[in-house]
């Protein structure tokens, strides 16, 4: 199979396990673990599984080389967190998905700038058509959950911002490294820069959950973490950081799909309701920029 098309299913995983995350984290959080410290026990178990397949690649980094993927690092995995569930935890989820959403825009721009990535239309349209698709989709699938937080909303745009910096500053890494050895790096920088903040918070802690909890604990660490880095990384290297951020898209609806099948079972649920004519538009809409964004096209002068 082309490596390029692995890249695309990579994309689409990635994608399909944070929708559902949305739905998995809440058994989680708040009530078994707090914020930080779920992100410490993330980190901590999902560098310990990329040093357990690390061992067996033996190549060497230099030192120059060190900084800047402890630098990506900083901002793709330890910044990026913190910044996300703070401000999660102050404003309300609409908001929060509706600001993760500008991460393409935001990835383009730092690309044109950094990476000196020249601009298509192809690129410009897609963009555009995606994020009118997802707004208007979270919109439509608020339910009316509007309580918001300048601060929050803030913290939120930091978190996609210093995501999309990530994106732009790991691909020469990826030119030069294997996906496995920039992000084993890359992890274990970032668990000891959210150490302190995770300590702070386990005076509560305890391991007497129950077993759905673990179960959802150990799907966040495998899959949330460790499954979609790894292959965003992969990504990433074969694409552009620029079409690997436009999948962000199909998250909400993701996220939409996977609540209607849980509304079918629970007659109590309300996440993201039903699906109508409308949903299915913005939905075509989100799928026509992200096949935009990934096809090549003539530069704009």
């Amino acid at each position: 199979m082309p490596k390029n098309l692995l890249a695309h299913l990579a994309l689409l995983a990635v994608n399909l396990i944070y929708g559902s995350s949305h739905f998995i984290a809440k058994i989680v959080m708040p009530d078994y673990l707090k914020p930080n410290t779920f992100i410490l026990l993330r980190i901590f178990g999902a560098t310990l599984m990329f040093w357990s397949l690390r061992f067996f690649i033996r190549e060497k980094v230099e030192n120059k080389d060190l900084i800047k993927i402890a630098i990506a690092g900083f901002f793709g995995v330890a910044l990026n967190q913190l910044l996300f569930f703070q401000g999660l935890s102050i404003t309300s989820p609409i908001d929060s998905a509706i600001i993760m959403v500008t991460s393409p825009v935001i990835v383009t721009l730092l690309s044109f700038f950094i990476l000196k990535t020249k601009l298509t239309s192809n690129k410009v349209i897609g963009i555009s058509s995606g994020l009118i698709g997802a707004i208007l989709l979270i919109y439509l699938s608020s339910n009316g959950n509007t309580d918001s937080s300048i601060l929050g909303n803030l913290f939120i745009l930091g978190n996609a911002t210093s995501y999309s910096l990530y994106l732009v500053l790991v691909k020469p890494l990826l030119n030069k490294y294997k996906p496995l050895t920039v992000i084993s790096y890359m992890f274990l920088f970032a668990f000891f820069i959210v150490l302190p903040f995770g300590i702070q918070d386990l005076d509560d802690f305890s391991w007497d959950f129950p077993p759905t909890v673990l179960l959802a604990i150990g799907f966040i660490i495998l899959f949330t973490t460790f499954c979609t880095y790894l292959f965003n990384i992969f990504a990433v290297k074969q694409l552009s950081p620029t079409i690997a951020s436009s999948y962000i898209y199909l998250q909400p609806v993701f996220a939409m799909l996977i609540g209607f099948f849980i509304a079918l079972g629970d007659s109590n649920s309300n996440h993201f309701g039903e699906i109508t004519w409308q949903k299915i538009g913005c939905t075509l809409l989100i799928f026509t920029g992200v096949f935009l964004t990934s096809r090549t096209k003539k530069a704009i002068n």
